[in-house]
């Protein structure tokens, strides 16, 4: 394939520290949500008309550290927040309150996504938090208490839950959860059977996990990693003693604070460094996905990377990213630099 020009459109500076930057469904806005210098919250909505117009901003009493719409019907587009004081919010953003309030862990809440929302993912809308606490939980926004949870084992100490996504969400009653922690483990939970399917480490702190689409069967898992490196799992077949074939990639020569795949090709992904680079990757697999080892079990062959390009946008970390699921190759990012 060509290979694709990355040109900035757009850039706007803040007066707060932006932790999360998303595509508000099926429209030309943006909420961004972070912190206030004082250490309030802050959501603040821009429309994209040549330059970014705020059209709506509120504060709350905490930091918001992470926002997702993946559990919201697309009629409604609430944003679900998760921030400082282990608190997740359902907001409603035409009238800035919350339409749901739990809280969901004793401490931070790094990391939310979402299921069952936008028309991704088959069943009920769910959200899946990680915590400073050491624990993975799964809400329903139609009741208080949680789903399901992955906590430390007793007598266990807690590690840091950095990064959570939920996946194989393909019919109404798959469905799974990959957390990463700051130990380098990883993590893969079959909500169905509330049992963890497979866990590896990857030696390094694990800052993001993402499947390449959430609403068919698992297929490839991206993840990212503090020390300059990233991996790339099979997840359609599970060896008993290999686990999933897999292929480990460095890049940016810092953190890679986040990988996200395009909406419209699944093969072609984006990876966020420390150094303020965006670098395009794809995919291409293998002739056989897998073969049989000599005792007859299926053993996973993995594929091979092409860069696609790289470009520097900041001299600080990107820590949020979002690809636009109307408009190809758009997206939307935001750096520590405000």
């Amino acid at each position: 394939m060509d290979t694709p020009q990355i040109v900035e459109h757009l850039s706007k500076s803040l007066n707060f520290t932006p932790f999360n930057a998303l595509w508000v469904p099926s429209s030309a806005r943006i909420v961004v949500v972070g912190e206030n210098a004082r250490g309030t919250g802050c959501c603040v909505t821009y429309h994209l008309n040549r330059e970014l117009e705020e059209i709506s901003k509120f504060e709350t009493k905490h930091s918001i550290k992470c926002a997702t719409f993946a559990a919201s019907l697309y009629e409604d587009r609430h944003l679900a927040t998760g921030d400082y004081s282990g608190q997740l919010n359902i907001w409603d953003l035409e009238t800035k309150k919350a339409v749901y309030s739990v809280q969901a862990h004793d401490q931070i809440i790094n990391c939310i996504d979402g299921c069952g929302g936008l028309n991704i993912g088959k069943g009920s809308p769910e959200i899946v938090t990680g915590s400073r606490d050491g624990c993975v939980r799964v809400f329903d926004p139609r009741q208080l208490e949680p789903v399901t949870c992955l906590e430390p084992a007793k007598g266990q100490s807690a590690r840091d839950c950095w990064t959570v996504c939920f996946g194989n969400s393909f019919n109404d009653e798959e469905r799974c959860i990959c957390a990463g922690y700051d130990n380098g483990d990883v993590k893969l939970l079959d909500l169905r059977t509330n049992k963890i399917i497979w866990s590896t480490n990857t030696a390094n702190g694990v800052v993001s996990v993402q499947f390449d689409r959430k609403d068919i069967e698992k297929n490839k898992l991206l993840v990212t990693t503090l020390e300059s490196k990233f991996h790339v799992y099979d997840t359609r077949t599970l060896h008993p003693e290999a686990g999933f074939a897999q292929l480990s990639q460095n890049a940016h020569k810092s953190t890679i604070w986040l990988g996200r795949h395009l909406p419209q090709n699944r093969d072609i992904f984006a990876t966020l460094g420390g150094n303020g680079t965006l670098n395009l990757w794809k995919y291409c697999y293998p002739m056989q996905r897998s073969i049989k080892d000599e005792l007859g079990h299926k053993l996973g062959v993995v594929g091979t990377l092409e860069s696609l390009g790289e470009q520097t946008f900041s001299d600080q970390p990107i820590v949020s990213f979002d690809w636009n699921v109307d408009k190809l190759g758009l997206c939307v990012m935001a750096a520590l630099d405000q």
